[in-house]
């Protein structure tokens, strides 16, 4: 299932993390990890947030990828299932032929 996750990191733990390379070294191994398709870097309310579209084969694979964010950052995460354009047209191509 393609979902997208977004994380809001805590400032100070990111500050640490930049100091000591872990934020980078971080970030790198969820994305060599996760492969997404798309991965974004910005603020969101004020703090560092990232969001990345990837495939999440099953649902075990979340504590792995995510302990270290909120172990090392203080990272609020969200995960939400998401479509793309392809996706949608076949999702509503499905209700208009059951309808």
């Amino acid at each position: 299932m393609r979902v997208m996750l977004r994380a809001h990191m805590d400032t100070a733990a990111t500050n640490e993390g930049i100091k000591s390379g872990a934020l980078p070294d971080a970030m790198k191994k969820l994305m060599e990890t996760v492969k997404p398709e798309a991965a974004y870097f910005g603020l969101h309310e004020g703090v560092r947030s990232c969001w990345m579209v990837f495939d999440l084969q099953d649902s075990a694979q979340m504590p792995p990828l995510m302990e270290d964010l909120f172990l090392q950052f203080n990272a609020e995460l969200e995960v939400a299932p998401v479509m793309n354009a392809e996706d949608l047209a076949k999702g509503l191509a499905a209700m208009k032929s059951s309808g």
